[in-house]
């Protein structure tokens, strides 16, 4: 065999595995791993598509809907495209602690699955909040904050 015929046999096999590596991409459940990022109207708008798969639903926590059992730590609150009265929403539950900065009117992305009862379910919870700094104010300085944990002293040593 010549250098020139092995040469084009191992492009005709380098072919046919990127070839099979493409088609297994297209042509296989690759749908089943994907996370989909909606708001509560397009996700609404998709009917029972939405019903299963795992979903990203970003919106605003709506005004009053927001209930907290820290007891039972659940959750429960109304996400909608925006904070208007009549914007589309959707129910979510959740059973983990909220975020700290986490309140009505702040946006929210939360990811878990829909169901036929029309409830999301979230496992994962994320807040939105905007990048920029503010100093804290005069006064407001690290002497003003409380600490838990204290130096050791001479006779700790």
């Amino acid at each position: 065999m010549t250098s020139s015929t092995r040469n084009r046999l191992f492009a005709l096999g380098a072919l046919l595995v990127a070839g099979a590596g493409l088609a297994y991409v297209a042509f296989g459940n690759i749908g089943q791993n994907l996370v989909f990022y909606w708001t509560p109207g397009e996700m609404l708008a998709q009917g029972s598509k939405a019903y299963g798969p795992t979903i990203r639903l970003g919106g605003v926590v709506q005004p009053g809907s927001l209930r907290w059992d820290a007891a039972h730590t659940h959750l429960s609150f109304r996400v909608a495209d925006t904070d208007q009265p009549g914007a589309p929403s959707v129910p979510v539950l959740s059973s983990e602690t909220p975020p700290q900065m986490f309140r009505e009117r702040i946006g929210v992305v939360v990811e878990g699955t829909f169901d036929r009862s029309q409830t999301f379910t979230s496992s994962r919870l994320m807040v939105n909040h905007s990048n920029e700094y503010r100093p804290p104010k005069p006064g407001d300085g690290p002497d003003k904050w409380k600490t838990t944990v204290s130096a050791p002293t001479a006779e700790a040593r």
